[in-house]
């Protein structure tokens, strides 16, 4: 938990940003599990629009003869949890979060997911403390490594599982949801994919998109491999 004030400068340094109202810091890096004390998932909810708002403007001026169709997939490589917790990790943001011993001990400070949504909540944070400007300011920097690395638009598993189908003349994929497990507030999906051929493969992840995703990277796997 944050409780020192040299914590907190320290934290927004790494963030790039002095907070005027440092409740809204607070609130950005409580977890659910924290009884009693607003979480951070409305400001993840209004942070995840802020960043992908930003992320678009970025990639419409870098790549001004680029179609929708090749911005999309490197707006949604931007902006996939996987790269916020990247960003989230680089600033630390781990150490600072609040939440329950028993999610802490369940290594909850590593977690991709709940690293994710801390940073989409930080970015909303900023963005209702100091407006559009320091936001963008905020992302543009944590993002800028990830942004330089955008020499080729990056396709998803998805993406590529389908387009692996189809230039075989075969249906699209078809994902089908198998489980959902653990509690509300960090649950654990777990989805199957199928092609026209019989093949499946199984993925997990905390959410079904990325469970989707898992799926169809591990598909994508097999189908790769030399028999």
């Amino acid at each position: 938990m944050i409780r020192r004030s040299d914590d907190i400068a320290a934290l927004e340094r790494a963030i790039g940003h002095t907070f005027e109202d440092r409740r809204l810091l607070s609130e950005a890096l409580t977890h659910s599990s924290i009884p009693g004390e607003l979480s951070n998932e409305r400001l993840e909810f209004l942070g995840d629009r802020v960043l992908g708002l930003v992320i678009a403007e970025a990639l419409v001026a870098r790549y001004a003869d680029e179609s929708e169709g090749t911005l999309a997939p490197r707006l949604n490589g931007l902006v996939r949890r996987e790269t916020l917790a990247d960003v989230a990790k680089a600033l630390d943001i781990g150490a600072h979060l609040k939440m329950a011993k028993s999610e802490s001990r369940s290594g909850g400070r590593q977690k991709e997911g709940m690293l994710a949504d801390a940073m989409e909540a930080i970015i909303a944070a900023v963005y209702l403390d100091a407006g559009l400007s320091a936001a963008r300011d905020v992302i543009l920097d944590g993002w800028r490594l990830h942004l330089d690395r955008q020499d080729e638009a990056p396709i998803d598993a998805k993406t590529a599982l389908q387009e692996w189908a189809q230039g075989r003349g075969m249906p699209l994929p078809a994902y089908r949801e198998v489980s959902r497990d653990g509690p509300d507030h960090n649950p654990n999906f777990t989805v199957e994919v199928s092609l026209g051929n019989g093949e499946t493969a199984r993925g997990s992840d905390s959410s079904k998109r990325a469970a989707q995703q898992a799926a169809a990277k591990a598909l994508l796997s097999e189908l790769e491999t030399p028999a």
